[in-house]
């Protein structure tokens, strides 16, 4: 079992930054990859960026050059980070981290809003 704890949403105005953080704890030696999704009011959860044991990054192209995720492993937990710049209007959405476990098992944060006001 992976428990995960989100933190870090809020209001901002257009071009300002937040950054997202996620610990897991719990079987966080059988973690493979970690990522971020989102979904908006009216639409589907999509990948917003995901980073995978061996460090190899994925980003959705709405969000590249303007979100960095980054992950910091700590001897119990394992925190995966999204540093989010340039934020526009339709970054708004709400914000889950997913974990996924080498027996492919998939845990899902609890989600925190991101609101970008223009």
């Amino acid at each position: 079992q992976v428990q995960l704890v989100e933190s870090g949403g809020g209001l901002v105005q257009a071009g300002g930054s937040l950054r997202l953080s996620c610990a897991a704890s719990g079987s966080i030696f059988s973690i493979t990859s970690m990522g971020w999704y989102r979904q908006a009011p009216g639409k589907q959860r999509e990948l917003v960026a995901s980073i995978i044991s061996g460090g190899s990054t994925n980003y959705a192209d709405s969000v590249k050059g303007r979100f960095t995720i980054s992950r910091d492993n700590a001897k119990n937990t394992v925190t995966v980070y999204l540093q989010m710049n340039s934020l526009k209007p339709e970054d708004t959405a709400v914000y889950y981290c997913r974990v996924v476990t080498d027996y492919r098992n998939v845990y899902w944060g609890q989600g925190t809003q991101v609101t970008v006001s223009s």
